[in-house]
């Protein structure tokens, strides 16, 4: 195993963060989930999608890069109000205890003045947007702060991170447009079901701890129905994401692309194994490459 794959609970070591980034920073970083930058990627994904189907031919530049760094920050704000909920929960489950908070790296004091200075960043990269966009992104903080509570209500948690990963799909078409339409909406319904597929394969790294202190998850209630599950989500997923193409105006190359992107998601299923933690993890990573196929199906379908 080399530097980059050892891990500290699930953290890992050697990183970037290990190499380059000060010693005072390095916690913070690592609240922030800078060292694994998956989440920043599906959470930017729907913004770039909806600024590519909403454009007429290529997207603004300078939009995809004030998305890109907003879903760093709001990512790493997201993460950072999550562990401070969840410090206790995260102190006796194993794969979580060595994060910041529970292992004393980081106060609860210094972990909250770190999620304000992110969420002031937030709010400065969502001002360069139009006002109904600017709106629409202070709308999702409605959907962020109340996530961390779900798993110990519902077993449908990856629901709720659904809807607030996927807010970009609104988003996106409303710092283009000023407005929202159809294809917003099917775009940012798909994004829902596609996350109640990665992040139910995610959640069954942790199936046995969360049983243990009482988190609840899609993962315990679905079990091993898991897979028929999955075809029902992604299914759905990529649906939507056809028919928002579609309802966008987009052209033959686009669905050829999306044909691709349905075999990804059959590959993710076809092959997860369910008991092992690594293959869950590398399955639920492997929808960057999908988010990508469907970037790159929006763009296409521009110019067919």
């Amino acid at each position: 195993m080399n530097a980059h794959t050892r891990l500290a609970g699930d953290i890992p070591l050697g990183n970037w963060v290990d190499r380059y980034a000060p010693t005072v920073l390095r916690p913070y970083l690592r609240l922030s989930r800078l060292d694994r930058p998956i989440g920043t990627w599906l959470l930017l994904l729907p913004g770039w999608w909806s600024l590519a189907l909403s454009s007429k031919f290529w997207p603004d530049s300078f939009h995809f890069l004030l998305f890109a760094l907003g879903a760093t920050v709001m990512r790493g704000a997201g993460c950072t109000f999550n562990d401070i909920i969840d410090r206790d929960f995260d102190g006796k489950v194993a794969r979580t205890a060595a994060r910041p908070i529970p292992s004393g790296d980081v106060s609860l004091a210094q972990a909250s003045a770190w999620l304000l200075l992110q969420l002031l960043v937030g709010l400065l990269m969502l001002a360069q947007f139009n006002n109904f966009a600017i709106a629409v992104g202070a709308a999702s903080l409605g959907l962020i702060f109340p996530y961390p509570f779900m798993k110990r209500i519902t077993y449908w948690p990856q629901a709720w991170l659904g809807l607030t990963f996927n807010w970009g799909a609104l988003l996106g078409w409303a710092a283009t447009t000023g407005q929202l339409e159809s294809p917003a909406f099917l775009l940012y319904s798909g994004g829902l079901f596609w996350t109640l597929g990665y992040d139910t394969i995610y959640a069954h790294q942790d199936k046995e701890d969360d049983a243990l202190v009482g988190v609840k998850s899609t993962a315990l209630r679905l079990g091993d129905a898991t897979p028929l599950w999955l075809v029902l989500f992604y299914g759905a997923a990529w649906a939507l994401f056809c028919a928002a193409g579609w309802a966008g105006g987009e052209h033959w190359p686009f669905f050829l692309l999306m044909g691709a992107a349905a075999a990804q998601l059959g590959w993710q299923i076809r092959g997860l194994d369910l008991n092992s933690p690594l293959d869950c993890l590398e399955k639920f990573k492997s929808n960057r490459s999908f988010g990508l196929i469907v970037l790159a199906a929006l763009c296409a379908g521009k110019w067919g």
